[in-house]
């Protein structure tokens, strides 16, 4: 494995966590459920945003190696996970938040060594 691929699977499996997140967001703001569809639309919207910053966090700075993002996007598998413990919505099955966490988990966990490794010889640490 070249020093690339690392980033390159951190990168993608947080940005289909983000596809999912802004995927679910529109389908529901396009066709809330039946009942209050206001609000599910303001929810949609919302939940749209965080798949598109996620998305854009883990192309950008993410794939850049800048540190903040590693630590920004941790906020992906504790997302998942107090959905799954709390069985908060959406769905019943369970099935996409266990592979949505072990999704950001591997997006976060695979490439760590890229975004703290001492720096070469010669060159100075950022402040």
């Amino acid at each position: 494995m070249d020093g690339r691929t690392p980033m390159r699977i951190g990168w993608i499996c947080l940005a289909a966590v983000s596809a999912g997140i802004l995927g679910f967001g529109i389908v529901v703001a396009v066709a809330p459920p039946a009942g209050d569809s206001l609000l599910y639309r303001t929810d949609a919207l919302a939940t749209a945003g965080l798949g598109l910053f996620g998305g854009l966090t883990a192309v950008i700075p993410f794939r850049a190696g800048e540190p903040w993002a590693w630590f920004a996007l941790w906020f992906y598998p504790v997302f998942w996970l107090a959905h799954l413990i709390f069985r908060l919505p959406p769905g019943t099955d369970r099935v996409h938040q266990i592979l949505f966490i072990a999704l950001s988990l591997a997006g976060l966990l695979v490439p760590v060594r890229s975004f703290f490794r001492a720096p070469a010889e010669g060159q100075h640490a950022r402040r």
